[in-house]
């Protein structure tokens, strides 16, 4: 792998927990909302930490699509999962949240088996239509 590759994953694994972290921050802020009124919906994204939560989930989803294009999902799901480490650590330091000793069992359980996951091959043996890449879809003008 080399070191575009391991930013990309990098990316997947801060984005997420620290986007995920602003928008619970905002919405603390905001209060209650319900889906039977999607005007509050629009009216949360408002606020400064929930825009910028999606903001970051916006890149979480950019870096997850990237690490897909060049490698099985079993590899980049189970790699990215430093960040649940992460956010463990910004509920518990940053948003003062208690978290349990059983849930910080389960993610260091979790986290443990990125390094079984990242000793093997980042991409496995695919069948051989898959590794052609589809032809783009050009627009016939007609006379």
């Amino acid at each position: 792998m080399n070191l575009r590759k391991y930013l990309v994953l990098v990316g997947v694994s801060v984005f997420a927990p620290t986007g995920d972290s602003l928008l619970s921050y905002g919405m603390k802020q905001v209060g209650n909302i319900s889906l039977a009124h999607p005007l509050n919906l629009l009216l949360a994204i408002a606020n400064p930490w929930v825009a910028l939560g999606i903001l970051l989930l916006l890149g979480f989803f950019a870096s997850y699509m990237t690490a897909l294009s060049w490698a099985d999902l079993t590899f980049v799901l189970p790699a990215s999962s430093f960040g649940y480490v992460l956010l463990g650590l910004i509920a518990r330091f940053i948003l003062h949240e208690q978290v349990s000793v059983t849930r910080w069992l389960g993610i260091a359980l979790v986290a443990s088996g990125v390094g079984f996951v990242t000793s093997g091959p980042e991409l496995t043996k695919r069948w051989p239509h898959r590794h052609k890449r589809p032809e783009p879809v050009t627009a016939e003008v007609s006379r």
